[in-house]
């Protein structure tokens, strides 16, 4: 794979930057961390050579500087809001991230609940930490946000919640998604430190859109793509523009929200001069360790389209809005780009045509395209992995890697115990299967010990996969799509 980005360079200014402002401050940062600290596949695919797991491994040289506070909206753990790149909810995500962290030796100290208005289930959430030891924290709705400026900085304000006890030169305020309190949870701990005689500054670790990248760059408008269920708009910096006449790419609820969070920090603080704009809160070296432009504006365009992609089968499902599929298909036509410069899509298009089937396509690392498709044994995505790992292999056609005495008990226990009508094998089936095989047949093995160069290869599937597939694809990191179609006229389909 070519890269375009030097994730140590990254790491470096990143991590000088942090520093500088941790200085500045003469005291304590809360740096609210905008985007994932883990698994951030969608900066790995827009930006070739960017560590998924880079950030946390940032924090992790920061180790004895740092501490971590999570945030989570009450009404997200109420709804059972998913994080749809992983496929868990967002109470089980943060008690995944946490112990992630704390495996890395860094400080995770507590829990913030916010907008908690008595939901049950974060009630439960809340007891279910408190007896692991973990410390919980509830914040409620401020009074008066967010114009009322007085009464937001006041007792009766960010007073009300309770101050998050906290060590550490560096807060990390984190969250499992957008909408879960960061911003308010750093502004009311910097009231509460203020109040206390402490020093305390405020700041925000960024990564897209990327500031010192143009406006339209693809990079940037794959941002746009992967937001827009947000309605996130990337726009000019007004205030960045205004004080130093250059030009700095930011989003709109940022830029919408820098006059109300710059005139409380001012009345928290006294500082009214250090930050000028939006863009200046942000700590962003991402466009400094670009080291090549034109992989990266090939890779946000590759995004855009999956991102098409993803958008058109939500909205199938009736888990997407036609605004946010028009928004995709706006972003398409900006870029003059079509679903078929996917080089999967037309392949596995083909196949389905020709076998009258589901079938899928994947393009592995030198280019080659391999194909699969649906048979009475097993699932398209199943027959493509295991074709692309005998390609790997070097091993030919004929060559049976499952043995019919592995995957014949499956089907049994599929239909016969649990009761399915059509039985067929999975991808997760089939793995399971190969990996039985192996200890038998060391052609299995050998085809076994391919599927780690699957990470990062691309697929497309004819139709639409069901939830168990689709996460065993991304376990494997393969970059998938899927055509908007769903595979029978059955309605029930998870």
């Amino acid at each position: 794979m070519k890269t375009g980005f030097d994730n140590a360079l990254y790491i470096k200014k990143q991590t000088e930057k942090i520093l500088e402002r941790i200085d500045h401050f003469k005291g304590k940062l809360y740096l609210e961390f905008g985007g994932k600290l883990f698994d951030d596949y969608h900066a790995s695919r827009v930006l070739p050579g960017f560590d998924l797991n880079g950030k946390a491994k940032l924090l992790g040289r920061l180790k004895d500087k740092a501490e971590i506070i999570f945030c989570i909206n009450a009404g997200d753990i109420e709804t059972n809001k998913i994080r749809a790149d992983i496929g868990i909810t967002y109470d089980l995500d943060v008690m995944r991230l946490m112990d992630n962290l704390r495996s890395m030796g860094l400080y995770v100290s507590s829990v913030v609940i916010t907008q908690y208005v008595k939901q049950r289930s974060a009630d439960l959430f809340r007891q279910k930490l408190d007896r692991r030891g973990v410390k919980t924290y509830i914040h409620k709705h401020t009074k008066g946000y967010p114009s009322e400026i007085d009464l937001i900085v006041s007792d009766e304000g960010y007073g009300k919640n309770p101050y998050v006890e906290t060590t550490k030169p560096l807060v990390v305020v984190t969250a499992p998604g957008p909408g879960s309190g960061k911003l308010a949870t750093c502004l009311s701990q910097l009231y509460h430190e203020y109040k206390k005689g402490n020093r305390a500054g405020y700041a925000k670790f960024e990564t897209f859109p990327v500031w010192s990248l143009p406006l339209k760059h693809p990079v940037n408008m794959a941002y746009e793509a992967a937001t827009s269920d947000l309605n996130d708009v990337n726009m000019i910096d007004p205030f960045y523009l205004d004080a130093y006449g250059k030009t700095a790419v930011n989003y709109n609820r940022d830029i919408d929200a820098f006059p109300i969070v710059k005139t409380m920090l001012a009345k928290i603080t006294g500082d009214r001069d250090f930050y000028k704009s939006p863009t200046d809160m942000g700590v962003n070296m991402a466009g400094y360790a670009i080291t090549d432009d034109s992989v990266c504006q090939s890779a946000g365009k590759q995004e855009v389209i999956r991102r098409l992609f993803a958008a058109q089968c939500d909205y199938k499902r009736g888990s997407a809005t036609a605004e946010e599929l028009q928004k995709n298909m706006m972003l398409m036509r900006q870029l003059d780009l079509e679903p078929e410069d996917r080089a999967v899509v037309k392949p596995a298009l083909k196949k389905s045509k020709k076998e009258n089937v589901p079938a899928a396509a994947l393009q592995l690392e030198d280019g080659t395209i391999v194909t699969g498709k649906t048979t009475t044994l097993m699932n398209a995505v199943s027959s493509v992995v295991l074709n692309a790992i005998k390609r790997l292999g070097n091993i030919v056609d004929e060559i049976t890697l499952i043995s019919p005495s592995v995957l014949k008990p499956i089907l049994e226990l599929k239909k016969e115990a649990l009761g399915e009508k059509k039985p067929i094998l999975n991808i997760e089936d089939v793995l399971i299967a190969l990996s039985i095989s192996a200890g038998m047949n060391p052609t299995a093995g050998l085809a076994m010990g391919k599927l780690s160069a699957l990470a990062g290869c691309e697929m497309h599937s004819s139709h639409m996969l069901t939830q168990a597939d689709e996460s065993v694809l991304k376990k494997l990191k393969i970059n998938l799509t899927c055509e908007p179609q769903f595979p029978s006229n059955d309605l029930y389909y998870v």
